[in-house]
């Protein structure tokens, strides 16, 4: 079984992509650490994010695997390096290149096959990495409810809950960062976010990421 899953940034989709995969008991696929992955080594070698053909040929040369523990870079596993602010600024850029894009997906299609099934999620898995997908979500929510949400985890990583003035300044920087997130995914020439037709929207914005689920499991279960 394939479920693919689509959204834009802080919809929740890692979190119930993880949950729900438990539950149907197939791998979990990050398709947007891959991207990341390769953003990363961009940086770390000093590319320029525009260059679409060396970034082009750095995605090809490089090894990714998932693992028990995540996501394995030229055998090197990468956690904290890919979920940088640096990578954060940059992935769609990397990711919006044609090149890029044709090195990765057909390895996230292998890898599916390979583990006979997947819960997927990313921007494109609905419409252009798994159209076919036994089950399609694309997982949505307000601007402004994901930056509160990522405000939150933010507070609540650095142990800041009680600094008012840096968590207020923290939504607005977080709120900007994700509706230029919103238009760069979007409007990109290759494959870009949108809601494909026959997709199934899951409205997550005043929803507990179970309740999502629990929502999720009953569309797949009476389809």
């Amino acid at each position: 079984m394939i479920v693919a899953i689509d959204g834009p940034a802080g919809a929740g989709k890692s979190t119930v992509a993880k949950a729900l995969a438990g539950v149907l008991g197939v791998p979990f696929l990050d398709t947007g650490a891959m991207y990341r992955a390769i953003t990363w080594k961009v940086l770390e070698d000093g590319f320029e994010l525009a260059d679409a053909e060396a970034c082009a040929s750095l995605a090809r040369r490089t090894h990714l695997a998932f693992s028990a523990e995540g996501l394995c870079v030229d055998g090197v596993l990468r956690g904290a390096e890919i979920r940088s602010a640096d990578v954060d600024k940059a992935v769609s850029i990397v990711a919006a290149h044609s090149g890029v894009r044709a090195a990765i997906v057909p390895l996230q299609r292998e890898m599916a096959a390979e583990a006979g099934g997947a819960v997927a999620e990313g921007r494109d898995v609905t419409t252009v990495v798994f159209p076919e997908a036994d089950h399609r979500f694309f997982l949505s929510a307000s601007a402004e409810e994901r930056a509160r949400r990522r405000t939150m985890q933010r507070r609540a990583g650095e142990g800041s809950a009680g600094e008012d003035g840096a968590a207020g300044e923290g939504y607005e920087l977080i709120l900007a960062a994700i509706k230029r997130r919103d238009h760069l995914d979007s409007t990109r020439a290759d494959s870009p976010l949108m809601r494909g037709e026959g997709v199934s929207v899951v409205d997550t914005g005043t929803l507990e990421a179970s309740e999502v689920v629990k929502l999720m499991l009953s569309i797949i279960k009476n389809s």
